[in-house]
């Protein structure tokens, strides 16, 4: 016989389910790359078939917890779908995160909403409470009631 045919090792890959790495790992990052471009990285002589499952694990934690971040600051400004300017409010926000993510820029991301308390006005002053607040500028429609009568008028010499 020629070796093919019916007569054989095992059930053949029709008959019996096949199983990756990752699916008895129960993750969804791919364990079996990872560990080929960790061998092929040259970072070690050996490396263990567990590496690729434990740093797929790792991997798919950061990813979920920065994605229920980003969620979250999604829903907060009322969208639908993740931006980079998303991810980073949740970065930047994490102080674990932020830390881990210290050096890295996030294109498209912006920056921190961030006013110094030295260039709000006078502790008494109703613009700095309304400011401290949650809502800060976006409660009020037009923020010219706020400045005293004739502060930023020009002196009538100079007109």
């Amino acid at each position: 016989m020629s070796g093919k045919g019916k007569g054989g090792r095992g059930k053949g890959k029709a008959a019996g389910k096949l199983s990756s790495m990752s699916k008895k790992a129960g993750l969804q990052f791919p364990t079996a790359r990872l560990n080929r471009y960790m061998r092929k990285g040259k970072y070690a002589a050996r490396v263990s078939p567990g590496a690729g499952v434990y740093m797929g694990a790792v991997l798919e934690y950061l990813c979920a917890e920065i994605l229920e971040l980003a969620g979250n600051a999604a829903r907060d400004n009322k969208k639908t779908r993740i931006v980079p300017r998303h991810i980073q409010l949740a970065v930047r926000n994490d102080e674990e995160l932020n830390k881990l993510l210290g050096g890295v820029t996030i294109a498209a991301g912006g920056v921190l909403p961030n006013l110094h308390k030295e260039l709000l006005p006078s502790k008494g002053d109703r613009l700095r409470k309304r400011l401290e607040t949650s809502s800060g500028w976006k409660g009020a429609a037009t923020h010219d009631h706020y400045r005293k009568r004739g502060q930023y008028d020009m002196p009538s010499a100079q007109r």
